[in-house]
């Protein structure tokens, strides 16, 4: 393991899966269908499904093909979180989630630079794409369990339907999609 992932180790303490459902469960309780909120759940549960997937491959053009798979859902979800939640939060007096949201995404996105220098079959491999996954998941589970709600109970309708446009936007924008 090297010193940058026992760092990240260290700073994301592991919650307990229970903790991460009850969190997901307030914030689909609060998402309304089409919003934002509702886009970022779908793309958090794609996050998740593209882990997975990852972790079940067998040989090594399997293994980059979903890891690159996996790159692009979390680096466009990145650049439009980044683009449209993370300002908006520090509109709504959340500064200091926004910031450490984007230190944590920009993180994400190296690792998953260093994932792409290492043998996909061995074990120092396994062991990052492990810290990466278990970052990404504390990542959303502080999204979804307190900043984002916040913003959600906050922000009028119009600043609501901005960050939805927005969002969006910038999420299609990376992924290619022509409206």
């Amino acid at each position: 393991m090297s010193l940058l992932d026992k760092a990240i180790a260290a700073v994301t303490p592991p919650e307990s899966d229970e903790a991460r459902a009850k969190a997901r469960a307030k914030a689909e309780a609060a998402a309304k269908s089409g919003d934002w909120l509702s886009q970022i759940l779908q793309h958090h549960r794609q996050i998740e499904a593209a882990f997975a997937e990852l972790k079940t491959t067998s040989d090594p053009d399997a293994r980059r093909a979903a890891q690159k798979k996996l790159g692009l859902i979390l680096t466009g979800h990145s650049i439009a979180e980044e683009a449209a939640i993370y300002p908006a939060l520090a509109a709504e007096h959340q500064v200091g989630h926004a910031e450490l949201a984007y230190q944590e995404q920009s993180a994400a996105k190296m690792e998953m630079g260093l994932l792409e220098r290492l043998d996909p079959m061995s074990e120092d491999y396994l062991d990052k794409l492990g810290h990466i996954e278990g970052a990404v998941a504390h990542h959303m589970y502080s999204e979804e369990g307190t900043w984002f709600l916040k913003l959600a109970e906050e922000a009028d309708a119009a600043e609501q339907a901005l960050i939805a446009k927005r969002y969006s936007e910038a999420y299609e924008r990376y992924m290619g999609v022509e409206r």
